[in-house]
């Protein structure tokens, strides 16, 4: 009995979504790592960030070093579970980007541009996990 095997054709679709996928696994890495070291400044010393006066949103700046760490650390896990392309690394990737996102709105008063730019990164993150659908493209 012979098998016939149906070869697989990666069209232009099906390289763009994987491009898409890495893209978003290189920024959440990135966007971990920078998170780290963002909540080990704040862990470390508090006089690196502005301190603003009667801000809607105020919180002891150990504590927010502490969530930065931490979302720092599960997004670079989560990221390699996206260099492995894996659907839950697909569905935590836009998670975690998300409360990056809110992490760093909280954390406005205290260090304005890099939250804005952290907020963005997060967002292009987003972006480049819900474009891209292999799945579908492979049947093309």
């Amino acid at each position: 009995m012979t098998a016939t095997h149906t070869a697989h054709v990666h069209t232009a679709k099906h390289q763009w979504a994987t491009g898409l996928v890495a893209f978003g696994a290189v920024l959440l890495a990135i966007a971990g790592i920078l998170d780290i070291l963002r909540g080990i400044s704040a862990i470390a010393e508090d006089d690196v960030y502005l301190t603003t006066r009667n801000y809607v949103f105020q919180f002891d700046l150990t504590g927010w070093g502490w969530i930065h760490v931490i979302l720092g650390a599960i997004a670079v896990i989560v990221s390699i579970g996206l260099f492995q392309d894996t659907m839950w690394g697909r569905v935590l990737g836009v998670a975690v980007a998300g409360l990056i996102i809110i992490s760093n709105f909280l954390s406005l008063p205290y260090f304005p541009v890099w939250s804005v730019v952290m907020i963005a990164f997060s967002g292009f993150i987003i972006w480049a996990l819900c474009v891209a659908r292999p799945d579908e493209s492979a049947k093309v």
